[in-house]
């Protein structure tokens, strides 16, 4: 067993000497603990370890309610030289620290209970509790009088904390604080490092970087905010430490098939599988993060098109910061549901990156496994994941990018351009209940006209459009059973461009006779609804308007109804819009209308 060294025992009592409060702040008999673990079982497990080494290894369960392994009990001085000779042999850890009786609770090592010299000591002060004075104890041989029944007093052995003592004051603090070594001083910067209080480089110097974040660590807990931890201060945020670090288990991870080296949180999350350009690892539990590494070949338009598709996901949620520049990108996105933090970095001919993918509310834990990840991120390893690792089909990739679902939206229909500018007529269904509405795909647009009753709605780009071709309104009448199209989006956002469905304009009216509508025998799907019904010449007659019982009569299939160019005309005009006519009517051959049709139309799609 390891002594204190007889010159350090000498130093320090001077020192005790010197500052006779430090000494009074002390217990009788301290400990040194030398770890903390979150469940009883793997304590008693390290505990047993220990003990192999050191007979006088105890365990107490803590008020933080992990359990700690400790040495002792020792007098505070020799703990003190103890403690230091065997931090400097390397033989306990090196944030391992003196604790005090009146702070641990109860015993679990050894398994039959604290051992005899092995227990926590009463820490009950005479001039408070004459019981507790040895004049009071009869001598050996002699009764003691007979005294009235009393509740018994708490056994500080089988309860450390049943008797609580003050803490310190500020000067005791600072006496206590005097006695750290340069190696407990980091270990103390480190500890509010990790909280967030402490930006600083870890030097053990407690300047006014140091004093401040022990201030702001003392405010947030109702401490008074002094600037100097006390010893019992000191111990909480340790174990505070100690317990998140041991949950998050960060352990480094050398990814050999993506070239990618990291620490991640293993006790948080853990591999799960790959799927190039990924490698997924899954949450351990209900509120855990995910956590997904990027690997693939690639130059600067490769970079640039990773980061448009990855914002396609539906964890990656639209708003938040983004930033991008000719080598990395960084993306931040939160909603209501999801908040992600994704970096990829282009190295050569190699793009490597990570995605932090979790829930609001976890800020300040997300927070710490982001420097982890940022402060270890490495991706100088050669490989890349080969796309050929996974075999996917053409269904799987349909709905899915590398395992992660694409956002989608709610649903899509159809609109077409009315202004040069990307204004777009489309159903009032379209718009109602949204969350948001695109112009084809990425395009935010904004709703200024919403007419329920006429089923119309007016969409403004919230970016600039440039659309190919612009409606123009006929002017002449058409005879009824002319043929017409309509170009549409009949399956929503599952095709890149529009279906143009051909039909035949039955009537300039409803069936009851209703102004502004007219009838179609046209056999159409929901995501038609929208689109422009076109003559022979590409001139816009009305909108076609979604399929709905008339009267509570359904109607035979193929019945189709949209609302008039003429009111539609008259609606534009009202929100200061020209509607524009055709300059040369003229029929099209079927491929210059397919090409008129498809340049006018857009993809309008309701997001939540």
């Amino acid at each position: 067993m390891f002594r204190p060294v007889a010159v350090f025992a000498l130093l320090l009592s001077a020192l005790l000497l010197v500052h006779p409060r430090a000494g009074a702040a002390q217990d009788a008999q301290v400990y040194i603990q030398v770890e903390a673990q979150p469940d009883r079982a793997t304590a008693e497990t390290r505990a047993q370890a220990y003990s192999a080494l050191f007979p006088e290894t105890v365990g107490f369960e803590l008020r933080s309610g992990w359990f700690g392994i400790h040495l002792g009990p020792y007098p505070p001085e020799e703990a003190a030289a103890l403690l230091a000779s065997l931090k400097s042999e390397r033989l306990i850890p090196s944030d391992s620290f003196i604790a005090f009786a009146r702070d641990l609770r109860d015993p679990f090592w050894p398994a039959a209970g604290a051992a005899e010299g092995n227990a926590a000591p009463a820490q009950v002060d005479p001039a408070a509790d004459p019981a507790a004075d040895p004049a009071a104890t009869p001598a050996a041989g002699t009764t003691a009088a007979p005294q009235p029944a009393a509740e018994p007093a708490p056994d500080p052995a089988a309860n450390p904390a049943a008797v609580e003592v003050p803490d310190e004051d500020r000067q005791q603090a600072r006496d206590s604080e005097a006695l750290l070594t340069p190696e407990d001083r980091k270990t103390l910067q480190t500890a509010l490092q990790w909280f967030g209080y402490y930006p600083s480089a870890i030097d053990g110097a407690f300047g006014p970087g140091t004093r401040n974040a022990m201030t702001g660590w003392q405010g947030a807990r109702g401490y008074q905010a002094t600037g100097i931890l006390t010893t019992r201060q000191r111990r909480e945020l340790l174990d505070a430490w100690q317990g998140e670090l041991a949950a998050f288990g960060f352990q480094e991870v050398i990814e050999a098939e993506s070239g990618i080296t990291v620490t991640l949180p293993l006790g948080l999350v853990e591999f799960d599988h790959y799927e190039p350009p990924f490698v997924h690892y899954r949450a351990r539990a209900e509120g855990a993060p995910k956590i997904v590494l990027i690997s693939q070949p690639g130059d600067q338009a490769a970079l640039f098109g990773l980061y448009d598709v990855l914002q396609t996901l539906d964890a990656v949620p639209l708003d938040g910061a983004r930033d991008r520049d000719d080598r990395s990108f960084r993306i931040r996105g939160t909603s209501a549901k999801a908040d992600t933090t994704v970096y990829a970095e282009r190295n050569g001919d190699r793009i490597k990156g990570w995605m932090l993918i979790s829930t609001p509310g976890n800020e300040g834990r997300d927070a710490r496994i982001l420097r982890v990840l940022q402060d270890s991120f490495s991706p100088d390893g050669d490989s890349v994941l080969d796309p050929g690792m996974v075999a996917m089909d053409a269904g799987a990739r349909a709905g899915l990018l590398a395992g992660l679902e694409v956002r989608k939206p709610k649903f899509s229909r159809t609109g077409f351009f009315v202004s040069a500018d990307g204004a777009v007529v489309t159903t009032v269904e379209a718009v109602t209940q949204c969350g948001r509405v695109t112009i084809d795909r990425t395009t935010e647009a904004e709703v200024t006209l919403s007419d329920a009753t006429a089923g119309l709605a007016l969409l403004r780009p919230k970016s600039a459009l440039a659309p190919r071709a612009v409606a123009a309104f006929a002017t002449a009448s058409i005879r009824p059973g002319s043929e017409v199209s309509v170009p549409g989006y009949s399956y929503e956002d599952r095709l890149p461009a529009p279906v143009l469905t051909f039909g035949t304009f039955e009537d300039a009216q409803g069936l009851n006779g209703e102004a502004g509508l007219a009838r179609l025998t046209l056999q159409s799907l929901p995501g038609d609804a929208g689109g422009a019904v076109l003559d022979g010449t590409g001139a816009v007659l009305g909108m076609l308007l979604p399929a709905a019982p008339q009267g509570g009569k359904q109607l035979p299939a193929g019945v189709a109804f949209a609302l008039s160019g003429a009111e539609i005309t008259r609606q534009l005009t009202a929100s200061g819009l020209a509607a524009q006519t055709p300059t040369a009517p003229a029929p099209l051959t079927p491929g210059a209308l397919a090409e008129l049709a498809t340049g006018m139309t857009a993809l309008i799609s309701c997001w939540e």
